[in-house]
């Protein structure tokens, strides 16, 4: 019997991942490096720090900044992110979300969010589903991030729970990486990359049966 849920944010329970490519585009144009659609797949549930090295990679331009130039870039990138996500509301929640929330909470089983993502609160805020969860990991007490399992194990044991007892919800082969290492059951969640090593993959929330779940 499962104890507790485990969710990435960023396609998962919202979709804000034209907002990154609209930032990262943009800083990429201002340094001289194109971004294209194929190569922000890359970019789905890595750190800022670690999308802006590989956007380096990609212009050969990883010794071009210091440290210090580096952090500066991905603060400018972020500062335009948050913009972007102002005009978030409820309504951007991705289908069967609110639902599927409203039945863990009848259930009295804990949420957690254990996401890459340094913007969760505002974005959970923003989605009107901040008292849905229990708990959020702060990225920045982790020593790696995903696919190292750390921020899953992280989140059941902030849920009270063993990782074993809890579910995890994944958009990115990273994060499914993860979850399975924590050693919890994984539910991908399709969004357009084939996610290997999942318990099982469905394209939206409204397909789960809650109690089946739990009976994992």
């Amino acid at each position: 019997m499962k104890k507790g849920f485990v969710f990435d944010l960023d396609g998962v329970i919202t979709d804000t991942a034209k907002y990154h490519y609209i930032a990262w585009k943009e800083l990429g144009a201002e340094i001289g490096i194109e971004i294209d659609l194929k190569f922000n797949e890359q970019l789905k549930g890595i750190s800022r720090m670690d999308s802006l090295e590989r956007i380096l990679s990609l212009g050969n331009k990883n010794d071009a900044y210091t440290e210090i130039e580096k952090e500066a870039l991905a603060t400018k990138k972020n500062t335009q992110y948050v913009q972007l996500l102002q005009s978030l509301t409820p309504d951007d929640l991705l289908p069967g979300v609110k639902e599927f929330l409203a039945q863990a909470k009848e259930k009295n089983i804990p949420c957690a969010i254990a996401s890459a993502s340094k913007n969760a609160p505002f974005i959970l805020d923003k989605l009107g589903v901040m008292s849905d969860f229990a708990t959020i990991v702060d990225p920045a007490t982790l020593k790696k991030g995903k696919p190292d399992p750390e921020i899953f194990v992280q989140a059941a044991l902030a849920l009270g729970i063993e990782p074993a007892e809890a579910i995890g919800f994944e958009d990115a082969q990273a994060g499914i990486d993860g979850i399975k290492a924590a050693g919890m059951y994984a539910v991908g969640v399709y969004s357009g990359e084939a996610l290997h090593g999942a318990d099982v993959i469905v394209e939206k929330l409204t397909e789960l049966n809650i109690d089946e779940l739990l009976a994992k």
